[in-house]
């Protein structure tokens, strides 16, 4: 049973209560009692707004069902958008604005490059991402599949390092070109009078150096992002180097999201603890974490900055970490680390607000922190519409009166994840106009959301299809249109969402330069190592130039074309087409779902049914039992069909963990807390709300721990 403490109307986990009183309040110049008198202001105060939105989300939800059935899908599509705007799902478009966020840092506004994601309750992997700003182009190139193929064997490969040397110094010569020739003839580098030797075809791509004769750093710059050469024919490879070149150094992930929501798995206040702890951590500078590696142990600490002479002489430090977000829970969820005066669980979202917002004080009280403008960075994520917008910034309001901060130092980024933000996108922006420091596009919830949303409106196309379909270029294009019309760019970021496949890196090298060429600022990696792959891109695309460029050209799309729904229409497909698209969703569903309910892992990469790793996290999982869930109630599959998948793809999933020792086998009794919750998912996947899988993975999870408390 959780011990409680009361404070100021509040029923406060103990735990938690202990970690604000005694980590997280200390430092910060709040009074404990005016803390309270806040969080308690802002959940008795805002919880009820919060829940008036939930229903009338239920309430529009409702009303679409109503429409699709009574016109046997979609309807005519004049009278499907007046309808819309008939209920109050389509609202106004404002007149033109541009945003007026100010005290926004360059990572942000003024230099696009990668962003990485991570979940905050793995130590490991937020100081990982933390250390990501740089990364070595030559370990990135030798150690995935980049070059075509991955590395054979456990010692160096000579052959394989030339390639990798090879492929770096021809990047090189795209990205920093030198005046003459091509870098792999170079056999000497140096600097002398504030230039470097050899020269560059641009000198003032020259940043500065440090260190001096044959130990030498040159920093180089492309597209506001910055290169190292480093130069040391002491190591093993610089001296096989002509130049003594021992590596090629990126300035890989500009920015990171540390995650509370969908890369994890937090139910309760112990949880909580843990997400709020290590987010303490990386605020006050001092999260450590012990790593053993390669026969030896270490400790994992945030790194220095850097310096260097500068071309003109003087003293330069560049960032050596990534500049952090935090990304809240959204408006749904609740959460039993803290009850109302009521006995009720307070909404998430609201606790997140305050906690992580209080915590972030300590960063600004600080020198060499994160934000050098004194802002903090908040994303929030699956809001639905400009009312949600609107609460959100008057959630901030409130938080930053408590917590006596200026007011807009909390920035905020929204997620344009769900299709009722999608369609009133410019009208969100308006409602933070003052707070927006970023909005992005994620394929996965959208298409979720797109799914369910328009549920009875007839079985929709398989996910592949999906990805092909008109909407989700229409999609994609207005969301960065609406941006550059409301002012972002050099203010703000405009982002793209994840790649999904953590080991196909030279897929990600084909294909990701699309998003810089489609106009935004930042786009999600997987890995430091894929953040330092796909700064190349950004060397090689001036986003800058290319949002001028579409904002000349105006919008793209339409809004018909994003409200016309991906459906199935006449398609017919083949038994074992269908079949296997049903075992795809239900071995995606089941490889995340048992590790989520089982061992509390809110992000893992699991095969495909071709064996292709693939990222899962509350996203894919939600698209997944959303598209199940769609076709059982249009009975293009019936309820033997999907169970049988679940079934096998159950056994192949046991199979797929082996040797996981924590793991626990779904098959052959198929009767565990896990495989009911991922039977849960599709099965009443249609009564989810806008369907989302957190309200079944948290109570199947909270369920698992009281049992084994027991």
């Amino acid at each position: 049973m959780t011990h409680r403490v009361d404070r100021a109307g509040l029923h406060v986990a103990e735990e938690l209560a202990t970690f604000i009183e005694t980590r997280a309040l200390p430092g910060t110049g709040i009074d404990p009692a005016a803390f309270w008198d806040g969080l308690s202001g802002l959940v008795h105060d805002f919880g009820p707004k919060n829940r008036a939105l939930l229903n009338k989300r239920a309430d529009l939800q409702s009303q679409l069902d109503d429409w699709h059935i009574k016109h046997g899908g979609l309807g005519d599509m004049d009278g499907y958008e007046a309808f819309l705007r008939d209920i109050g799902y389509l609202q106004a478009e404002p007149d033109p604005f541009e945003i007026e966020t100010t005290g926004v840092d360059p990572e942000i506004a003024s230099i696009a490059g990668p962003q990485l994601v991570v979940p905050i309750t793995n130590a490991r992997f937020a100081l990982n991402a933390a250390n990501a700003r740089w990364g070595s182009l030559y370990d990135a190139l030798y150690g995935t599949d980049a070059m075509g193929d991955l590395p054979e064997g456990a010692g160096y490969n000579p052959d394989r390092g030339a390639r990798v040397v090879s492929y770096a110094k021809g990047h090189l010569d795209k990205a920093v070109p030198l005046a003459d020739g091509s870098w792999a003839e170079v056999s000497q580098v140096s600097v002398k009078d504030g230039a470097m030797v050899p020269a560059l075809a641009d000198p003032d791509q020259f940043i500065g150096h440090s260190g001096e004769g044959d130990t030498l750093k040159v920093l180089l710059k492309k597209n506001g992002l910055h290169i190292e050469i480093v130069i040391d024919p002491s190591s093993d490879i610089g001296a096989t180097d002509p130049a003594g070149i021992s590596d090629v150094r990126l300035e890989s992930a500009l920015s990171t999201i540390m995650d509370c929501e969908d890369s994890v798995a937090c139910v309760d206040a112990e949880d909580k603890v843990t997400a709020y702890a290590n987010w303490l951590g990386l605020m006050k500078g001092d999260l450590t974490e012990d790593v053993s590696k390669g026969g030896r142990t270490f400790t994992r600490k945030l790194n220095e900055d850097v310096t260097y002479t500068a071309a003109d002489g003087s003293d330069l430090t560049l960032k050596g970490r990534a500049l952090l977000w935090i990304r809240n829970v959204g408006h749904l969820m609740t959460n039993p680390a803290i009850l109302d005066r009521n006995g009720d669980e307070a909404f998430e979202g609201l606790l997140d607000a305050m906690i992580t917002t209080l915590i972030a004080k300590h960063d600004l009280a600080r020198d060499s922190g994160n934000s050098v403008r004194g802002s903090i960075y908040i994303v929030k994520p699956k809001m639905h519409g400009p009312e949600e917008v609107a609460f959100t910034n008057d959630i901030f309001t409130h938080v930053e009166q408590v917590l006596d901060l200026p007011s807009n130092t909390v920035k905020i980024g929204i997620m344009d994840e769900e299709r009722r933000t999608s369609a009133n996108l410019k009208a969100c922006i308006a409602a933070a106009r003052s707070r927006v420091a970023f909005i992005n596009t994620g394929f996965l919830d959208r298409t979720g959301d797109e799914i369910h949303t328009s549920m009875e409106a007839g079985p929709f196309l398989r996910k592949d299809e999906i990805k092909q379909a008109g909407w989700i270029q229409a999609y994609e294009n207005r969301n960065v249109d609406i941006g550059l019309a409301c002012g972002l760019s050099g203010r703000a970021q405009i982002g793209k969402g994840m790649w999904a496949a953590p080991d196909a890196m030279a897929d990600m090298i084909d294909q990701k330069i699309g998003h810089p060429k489609s106009g935004a600022n930042c786009a999600w990696v997987p890995s430091p190592t894929a953040a330092t792959l796909h700064a190349m891109h950004y060397h090689l695309v001036d986003v800058f130039d290319v949002q001028a460029g579409l904002k000349e050209g105006g919008m793209r799309s339409t809004l018909d074309a994003l409200l016309t729904v991906p459906l199935a229409g006449d398609t017919r497909w083949d038994r074992d087409v269908i079949l296997r698209e049903v075992e795809n969703n239900a071995q995606g569903i089941l490889g995340y779902v048992v590790r989520w309910i089982d061992q509390g892992v809110g992000c893992s990469k699991v095969p495909d049914v071709n064996d292709v790793g693939l990222m899962e996290d509350r996203a894919t999982c939600r698209i997944s039992s959303q598209a199940l869930a769609n076709w059982l109630h249009h009975e293009v599959v019936s309820h033997d069909d999907v169970m049988d998948a679940m079934r096998k793809m159950a056994a192949v999933v046991d199979g797929q963990n082996k040797d996981d020792p924590a793991y626990r086998p779904m098959a052959p009794e198929f009767d565990g807390i896990a495989f009911q919750a991922a039977c849960d998912l599709v099965f009443k996947g249609r009564e989810q709300p806008s369907g989302y899988t957190e309200p079944v993975l948290h109570q199947r999870r909270l369920e698992l721990k009281a049992q084994r408390n027991s």
